[in-house]
């Protein structure tokens, strides 16, 4: 029998202020981290360091079977909690011990551990889980992709459900240890280095590692008969190349374009600062989509990038994002311009040293190529909305306003800034407004009006605005020479969603 203490109103406020932490009643863990686009993404009450993840994958049958091991750190006192995942799980263990487990909503996994974890401390979750990915669709749609010859993970924002149980949100990062069985003659590729390999009984395992904090959706695994290249860049770092062996007629620009990764990975260095992390690399699997993603140390591409020849803008694009995006990643998926709006630019950079068209004019043809009453002009980089996300105003109109910033406080200090920025938000996470009051703190002028002028306003900026920044040249300016080749990474580029319901949309 519980019996209830009466106390007075004061006296009953002291004690429950004067209750620890440790001792407060458990409760469940959010459903969702609290991301204003995707509410259900993600979830509250625990933070991952680390996910050990050990996968058999048959390419015959695209049957996946895995073991993840989740080491995280529970930060309230939990009752239960929930992963994201989409395919069967056959069992839990939550520190050891067996955990009751159900799945709800489309990709929720929700765990009651046997006891209640305390805030504070740590925590393992063992789930072992099976499938068919590309058989299974979350919202009319499967992020898993299939080749002749096996499989890929490689999509955005969303991903991990495929493949492994994940608190899946950027602003969650941890660290991996990928290990893949596929039959001998397949190769599997992810993210990192190669730790070794091994082989028995007719299956060869690979065992790769990333060894810095890495978002959930920026976490791959390809799976087919690859070429793999490999290679060091000038500092020393290994380069990882893999080309599926049916590529046809594109496998000669894709390498002629994913060759140069080193020479790319240096010259973004000296703009952005040291490379962040261990390896780098490409890979390019038998796949029909168009778009690229900036997977963390090795970038996805489809082959339909290189279909006009050899692409290095989309190279210079993806691995920008390696310090934008990567590194640096958004803390709410409205925050898309830190990503796509400085890995645009990087292209316009890219243009300026290679004699193709400087920034400025790239920027004046833009300005000057939709006019007023272009939709264009409609998405605000800044806040797009989840359905314009990946429009094409993310990248040019969000490289515009990086240029407008640019004639706004000049060279040195704009350079300045590009350069801090990755080092002083390294492994973390920013959002538009952190970068505004940055670039304000290192040039020491006001922007807010520059920022909502390019980011936020739902139109145009007037002429006159324009050439106070120096956009939008009195008379219509020349097409400068990389301008097709900068909008080749548009127009080949679709969001993994919406290319599956066969609706053309941005890239990444």
């Amino acid at each position: 029998m519980r019996h209830r203490l009466l106390v007075p109103a004061a006296a009953a406020a002291c004690m429950v202020l004067a209750i620890p932490a440790s001792a407060a009643e458990p409760s469940p863990g959010a459903p969702g981290i609290g991301d204003s686009y995707y509410p259900s993404y993600g979830n509250g009450g625990y933070d991952v360091s680390h996910y050990d993840l050990r996968l058999k994958y048959q390419p015959d049958t695209d049957r996946l079977e895995g073991t993840a091991t989740i080491v995280a750190r529970a930060t309230q006192n939990l009752s239960r909690f929930n992963l994201d995942f989409a395919l069967d799980v056959e069992s839990v263990l939550v520190g050891g011990k067996k955990a009751a487990f159900k799945a709800t909503g489309d990709h929720e996994l929700e765990i009651t551990p046997a006891g209640r974890l305390d805030s504070g401390k740590p925590f393992t979750v063992v789930v072992r889980y099976h499938g068919t990915p590309s058989e299974v669709e979350v919202g009319g749609y499967t992020a898993w992709l299939r080749t002749p010859d096996g499989g890929v993970a490689a999509n955005e924002p969303e991903g991990a459900w495929w493949w492994y149980p994940s608190n899946d949100h950027p602003r969650d990062k941890a660290t991996f240890d990928v290990s893949v069985a596929v039959p001998d003659g397949t190769q599997a590729i992810s993210n990192g280095t190669l730790q070794s390999t091994t082989s028995r009984l007719g299956w060869t395992r690979y065992n790769w590692r990333s060894d810095k904090p890495q978002a959930t959706y920026l976490a791959t695994l390809a799976v087919g008969k690859f070429d793999v290249t490999t290679d060091t860049t000038a500092g020393g770092l290994p380069v990882i190349n893999a080309y599926s062996k049916d590529l046809g007629a594109n496998d000669g620009a894709a390498r002629a374009s994913l060759e140069r990764t080193g020479e790319v990975a240096d010259w973004l260095a000296g703009l952005y600062g040291p490379y962040p992390f261990n390896a780098l690399g490409g890979y390019v699997p038998n796949v029909p989509t168009g778009y690229a993603l900036e997977t963390q140390t090795r970038p996805f591409y489809s082959p339909r990038q290189f279909a006009r020849g050899a692409n290095v803008s989309v190279v210079v694009h993806e691995l920008a994002h390696q310090w934008y995006g990567d590194s640096v990643s958004l803390k709410d998926w409205r925050d898309i311009w830190v990503n796509e709006g400085f890995a645009r630019y990087s292209e316009w950079l890219w243009s300026e040293k290679e004699g193709e068209g400087t920034a400025q004019e790239l920027a004046d043809y833009t300005y000057a190529l939709y006019p007023a009453d272009d939709p264009f002009w409609t998405v605000r980089p800044g806040d797009p909305g989840a359905e314009n996300q990946f429009h094409r105003a993310v990248y040019d109109r969000g490289a515009l306003a990086l240029q407008a910033l640019r004639n706004e406080i000049g060279d040195e200090d704009f350079f300045t800034i590009l350069q801090r920025w990755p080092t002083e938000y390294r492994y973390g996470n920013a959002s538009v407004a952190d970068f505004r009051r940055f670039a304000e703190k290192v040039s020491g002028k006001p922007l807010a009006e520059l920022f909502d002028t390019w980011l936020y306003t739902p139109s145009k900026p007037a002429a006159a605005a324009a050439r106070s920044v120096a956009l939008g040249a009195p008379k219509a300016p020349a097409e400068p020479k990389s301008w097709r080749k900068i909008q080749a990474t548009n127009t080949v580029h679709s969001h993994g969603r919406d290319a599956h319901r066969g609706e053309e949309h941005r890239g990444h």
